[in-house]
């Protein structure tokens, strides 16, 4: 089956989460690195808790929950001015350096690209344009369509209900794992973008390919039957 579409995770993914904890250090010496992993445990923890309960929340409120609370656990005193100053951060991500040059390279062997993220759609429409990579996507796929976070269905579902085909024609990126396993397990063909060298999850399911950077997607795509 040939390959036409890649939807693409955002955070982690596309985007440097742990890059707020530069921010972080400035503010809270000592503790940035530390705020910036907490954080992001929180944040996916929240989303997963709430999408169980049936209780949605737009992922800029989720994420500002999970710093308000990590910085509670971690005994940082967290002014609004602060507050304000890293979610700030959080709308503007740096990508990876890798990024674009794949993103165009993909774009040129006539692919159409996606974001499929947990994002809401203001915040992956600050973060893509802070970046500079807006032109590379044709979708921009926010669960907030379904109010429903990863790994429910409804949201892998975005893809080929926007792309009008199935998703054994696309391929499904991002560095998180438990993201590629349900991705996996919905239908996707998957690549995991492990820039962590993490280990492999016990799910019982295992990504179509790996790599430790979007190069590593690029060089997987050019081996696979890919129509323009």
């Amino acid at each position: 089956m040939t390959v036409r579409a890649i939807v693409f995770d955002a955070y982690g993914t596309l985007f440097d989460v742990y890059s707020i904890g530069a921010l972080a250090e400035r503010l809270f010496p000592g503790r940035g690195e530390a705020l910036a992993v907490l954080l992001r445990d929180k944040q996916i923890e929240y989303t997963r808790l709430r999408t169980m309960s049936s209780r949605y929340k737009p992922f800029w409120d989720v994420t500002r929950d999970a710093l308000v609370f990590s910085c509670r656990k971690l005994g940082l005193d967290l002014t609004r001015e602060a507050e304000d100053a890293l979610m700030a951060q959080y709308a503007a991500l740096p990508p990876f350096p890798e990024n674009l040059n794949v993103l165009q390279e993909l774009r040129a062997m006539g692919l159409q690209l996606a974001i499929l993220s947990n994002g809401n759609t203001a915040m992956l429409e600050s973060v893509v344009v802070a970046a500079g990579l807006a032109p590379m996507f044709d979708h921009l796929l926010s669960v907030d369509a379904v109010r429903k976070f990863k790994t429910a269905p409804e949201a892998y579902q975005l893809g080929p209900d926007r792309f009008g085909f199935g998703v054994e024609q696309m391929i499904f990126v991002s560095s998180n794992c438990w993201d590629v396993c349900g991705a996996t397990w919905f239908g996707y063909r998957t690549f995991w973008v492990n820039r962590a060298d993490a280990p492999m999850e016990e799910l019982d399911v295992v990504p179509h390919a790996r790599g430790r950077t979007l190069t590593d997607l690029l060089t997987y795509v050019q081996q696979q039957a890919v129509i323009g």
